[in-house]
């Protein structure tokens, strides 16, 4: 019988989650790699912003967003509800602290989809967040996603793209840089990101406690 002097359940922290930071610049597919990554991933999920701008056709308050209006963002702002929020496209945009903690602390992992402003604000309190900034393989194919909504004219797509580049701009702030050119492959990297934190000491302590005592402590 082999035997440990320290077992590994005695070090082992709460199970907490992950808080991951994604952003990128509107068109570089960020939505679709996270709808992915959550269709392949049970156990991690999306934060549901709070937002002053209208439902759109089809959204649900409470899956797509949690719809306020401006007056009720602002009294959050002044409870401090906010993880963080910002103004993005004439809207105001928010994420709930209540919500993401909850999750957190029962050992979920939690993506927010953020801009670079929000991001900010949020390694700010959260200095252990794992940050992703997601860009397009070029300025050209990001006018084509962005043409091929066929849903702005060409003053709006202007628009936009001079905001992509902005948001394009704060690249360097985040840890982690995929370029999303062959969608599968960005989504291989994205997963990558995950599974990798998932193997850090600390969290293999404490999702695998009782493997762990076993494999050190137990009979041979």
């Amino acid at each position: 019988m082999s035997q440990s002097t320290s077992a590994p359940h005695a070090n082992a922290a709460p199970a907490v989650g992950t808080l991951y930071i994604i952003s990128a610049p509107s068109g570089a597919g960020k939505t679709s790699l996270v709808r992915a990554l959550l269709q392949r991933n049970a156990s991690i999920g999306v934060s549901v912003s709070h937002t002053t701008r209208a439902m759109r056709p089809g959204e649900q308050d409470g899956v797509n967003y949690h719809f306020v209006d401006q007056p009720g963002f602002e009294a959050m702002v002044e409870r401090g509800e906010f993880f963080e929020h910002a103004w993005v496209f004439d809207r105001h945009y928010g994420t709930s602290r209540v919500e993401v903690e909850k999750r957190l602390a029962v050992g979920e992992d939690v993506i927010l989809e953020i801009d670079w402003q929000g991001a900010r604000q949020v390694r700010e309190q959260a200095p252990d967040a794992e940050s992703i900034f997601i860009l397009p393989p070029s300025r050209k194919a990001l006018r084509e996603r962005l043409s091929g909504r066929g849903t702005d004219d060409e003053a709006v797509i202007e628009r936009r793209m001079r905001d992509a580049v902005s948001e394009m701009s704060h690249f360097d702030e985040y840890e982690h840089v995929i370029i999303n050119d062959t969608f599968e492959h960005a989504l291989t990297e994205l997963e990558c990101i995950v599974h990798a934190r998932r193997s850090r000491l600390d969290k293999m302590r404490a999702r695998h406690a009782t493997l762990l005592d076993e494999l050190l402590n137990g009979l041979d």
